[in-house]
């Protein structure tokens, strides 16, 4: 290992990609994110990332970064390829895609793929599609296969028995070979070389699906601790060595190094779309203001938020549906409880506390299922730079709130992954004490840890409940519209 050496690491979301270059002791030497194109929606409900968007964002990063990069990019020894799960890419014989990458939040994504148009090679997920991109294998990591694929859950091998095997409709010839996480897949080709700018040559690593990714670059470990991961989908996780089926409040994926299982409660979706939307929603007003306190809109209204409404918003309340779950498509987002003293500054709050009351409800499902207490969070996502969310985890929870110094935990995962399979580090647990480096932690004030648990036990957590049948009603009567 010597200094000179570094790690680029792929980091591939909903909303944008984000490419990184570490030094091999886990230090960010330079970074830049290029935000996606809005998902298309349409029809019976399909969502589709516009054109080539995924590859076309990661070499626009790439180009990006390497502008700012002031090392001997031939220094670089590995990539780590990181990318959104539950999602699906259909490619050509050439590798191109023939439609748009299937977005998770397409209803074709519940079921299997069925074979219905010719030009149609290969199916595969965003780690499959870009690691063939980068260096033409058609090998991907068996720990992004979530969800209707022909994969057995407890080998996590393409089911050998033909009949099981069959019942999920996609031709076995149009699926890649799978491999472990922290395994080189190939090397940069000299095509990928000309669209990104990493040398030819170049090793890349599997990783795993986006979440056990975030949660290895977090330096997530069994001890009671939990990662509040804030995308676009919002979860919290834990991490164990065993395979789990049988549970209610969480399920288990593959983790991001062989023999490791993520366990992931329950959720939201368009998580921190839903901080976005509301600042948007607030209009130019707030920007102007912003702009001349010479802050972001996000920074203004954090300073607003945590300085002039107090910890509860004065009986505001928020509930996360903003995008229905598959099964419950009468579920709706609401903000109940509003005065004629509340403004924006309250509406922005209050949807920063309905996060955090949602994900420890749905946190503590999990550790109460687990029979384990508790200790402490770590918060990873952009959403974890501002000081008031921080603080308001800490508060709802009732245990310190820690966050790394890159907050952005996925991109260090795939570092580590890329570590590993280099040979860097013998193991996962010194790969994470030299490469995870902590930021901050935010302590509980008590004061507000028992407001919180009065109003989230008493009103927030029975909201959902009490408004359900009549917005079952009011999904029937617009259904049949």
């Amino acid at each position: 290992m010597t200094e000179e050496q570094y790690i680029l690491a792929i980091d591939g979301g909903t909303q944008s990609t984000k490419v990184a270059i570490f030094d091999l002791l886990g230090a960010e030497i330079c970074s830049h994110t290029v935000k996606l194109r809005p998902i298309v929606l349409y029809g019976d409900n399909r969502a589709e990332h516009p054109d080539d968007d995924l590859w076309d964002s990661l070499k626009d990063a790439c180009h990006k970064v390497f502008e700012k990069f002031k090392g001997d990019r031939t220094k670089i020894i590995g990539v780590g390829l990181g990318s959104i799960r539950c999602c699906r890419a259909l490619m050509n014989e050439d590798g191109n895609l023939v439609s748009p990458v299937q977005s998770w939040m397409d209803m074709r994504l519940s079921r299997p793929y069925e074979h219905e148009d010719d030009a149609v090679r290969w199916v595969t997920t965003t780690t499959g599609y870009l690691t063939h991109r980068l260096t033409g294998a058609t090998k991907d990591t068996r720990s992004n296969y979530v969800g209707p694929w022909p994969i057995d859950p407890v080998t996590l091998e393409w089911y050998d028995d033909k009949e099981t095997f069959d019942s999920y409709t996609t031709p076995r010839e149009m699926l890649f070979d799978l491999v472990d996480p922290a395994t080189i897949v190939g090397e940069i080709t000299a095509a990928a070389s000309e669209a990104t700018g990493i040398p030819q040559g170049v090793p890349v690593a599997s990783t795993a699906n986006d979440k056990a990714v975030e949660g290895l670059g977090a330096g997530l470990v069994n001890d009671g601790t939990a990662l509040v991961s804030l995308g676009t989908y919002i979860t919290s996780m834990m991490v164990g060595e065993e395979n789990r089926f049988d549970t209610n409040a969480y399920f288990a994926n593959p983790g991001a190094t062989p023999g490791e299982f993520l366990y992931e409660s329950n959720g939201i979706r368009r998580g921190m779309a839903t901080v976005t939307w509301i600042k948007d929603l607030l209009g130019k007003d707030i920007v102007e203001a912003a702009e001349g306190a010479g802050m972001s809109p996000e920074a203004y209204l954090n300073k607003l938020a945590a300085e002039e409404v107090s910890p509860g918003c004065d009986g505001l309340y928020t509930v996360l549906h903003w995008l229905s779950h598959p099964t419950r498509l009468h579920e709706r987002g609401m903000m109940i409880g509003f005065n004629g003293t509340h403004k924006g500054e309250h509406m922005f709050r209050s949807v920063l506390e309905g996060i955090a009351m949602t994900m420890k409800n749905n946190t503590q499902a999990m550790c109460d299922e687990r029979g384990i207490k508790l200790e402490k969070i770590i918060v990873s996502g952009g959403g974890s730079n501002g000081e008031l969310f921080m603080q308001i985890f800490a508060d709802v929870y009732g245990v310190p709130a820690y966050r790394n110094e890159v907050n952005g935990s996925a991109s260090v995962g795939a570092a580590i992954c890329a570590a590993l399979a280099l040979g860097i580090y013998p193991d996962r647990e010194q790969a994470v004490e030299h490469m995870v480096r902590k930021r901050d932690v935010f302590t509980p004030i008590p004061e507000n840890v028992a407001l919180y648990k009065d109003i989230n036990e008493t009103v927030y957590c029975n909201l959902a409940s009490q408004m359900e049948p009549l917005l079952k009603r009011s999904h029937e009567i617009f259904q049949g519209r």
